[in-house]
């Protein structure tokens, strides 16, 4: 995200909160305040008064802080619940505070009819963002949300583990009937720059991305290893999905992305229609993993596996 932004745009200052000093002074070594309007605060968004530090003069927030494994949320949900509840609390009221005008905060296909606290806790906080807008007030900060599916190549997922499971000639798998969603790293970072665009505040915004057979990345990346069936883990789901029913008659589709718009009095639904052509889906209908329709074909997917093992040559 840093470098994208750098690239595309000429900001005053950006400012990276977070709570890992590693990660930090490693990225200080690519993008040095001396050179870059970029500063590095540590903190925690559950210190409610060091986000009022780090967002004065601030213009937008990207909220992408999260206890995102599934089973150590699962073991560990007092921890989830501070971090991704009253975290996100804290947020919003320190951008209304501030005066921030757009946040836009990530969420997850989990959040969407979620079966285990993860997701159940990103709901929650999806929930917090949208009517963060009404708690606004007249101060006008503007509070949107993007959710997609499982980010290629990110911590704790499938290709580093298969990666690493390979040389043993097996690899785990939950069930063979396993699909998930996926979106490249780059796709996300331009998804969440294109909305602060779009939204008007209230919004979920889903990106239309393929998916993926779980069964495919494993022929992909070791199609001599064996495939070792060791059951669905405790909040995990057979398929992923993005749009629940129930959710559709607020919904509108659009060539690349969806709308969920805001059950707000003072909300105007027509607004997206008008301005970009919009079209409302129909009741019933619902964006899921299995009745996707784009696929990552395995080709595909040995081309994402090379991209990440050219910049983590540990993987290789």
């Amino acid at each position: 995200m840093v470098k994208t932004i750098l690239e595309r745009y000429k900001p005053l200052k950006l400012v990276i909160l977070s709570r890992d000093e590693l990660k930090q002074f490693e990225m200080s070594q690519i993008f040095p305040d001396s050179k870059y309007p970029v500063r590095y605060f540590i903190g925690d968004v559950r210190d409610e008064a060091r986000l009022d530090d780090a967002f004065r003069e601030i213009d937008y927030v990207i909220h992408a802080a999260a206890l995102k494994q599934v089973p150590s949320c699962e073991y560990n949900p007092f921890e989830a619940v501070k971090t991704n509840v009253i975290g996100a609390q804290n947020l919003i009221r320190a951008a209304i505070k501030q005066r921030v005008k757009k946040v836009i905060a990530l969420s997850t296909d989990k959040a969407a009819n979620p079966v285990n606290l993860y997701g159940a806790t990103k709901l929650c906080s999806d929930k917090l963002f949208v009517a963060g807008n009404a708690m606004s007030g007249d101060i006008g900060t503007r509070f949107s949300v993007v959710r997609y599916g499982n980010v290629v190549g990110s911590r704790g997922s499938v290709i580093p583990l298969f990666l690493k499971k390979k040389g043993e000639g097996v690899l785990p798998v939950t069930d063979k009937r396993m699909t998930r969603f996926s979106i490249t790293l780059q796709r996300g970072v331009d998804f969440v720059l294109e909305n602060f665009a779009r939204m008007h505040g209230g919004e979920v915004f889903v990106p239309k991305i393929p998916s993926y057979r779980i069964t495919d990345v494993a022929r992909a990346i070791a199609p001599k290893s064996k495939i070792k069936v060791i059951g669905i883990r405790s909040g995990e789901k057979l398929h992923e999905l993005m749009i629940p029913e129930d959710e559709a008659r607020h919904t509108i589709e659009f060539k690349t992305y969806f709308v969920i718009q805001p059950d707000f009095i003072w909300w105007n639904k027509k607004a997206h229609l008008i301005e970009k052509g919009g079209q409302v889906c129909a009741d019933g209908y619902s964006y899921k993993s299995d009745t996707n329709s784009e696929w990552l074909s395995i080709d595909e997917i040995k081309g994402f596996v090379e991209d990440f093992q050219a910049e983590h040559p540990e993987y290789r």
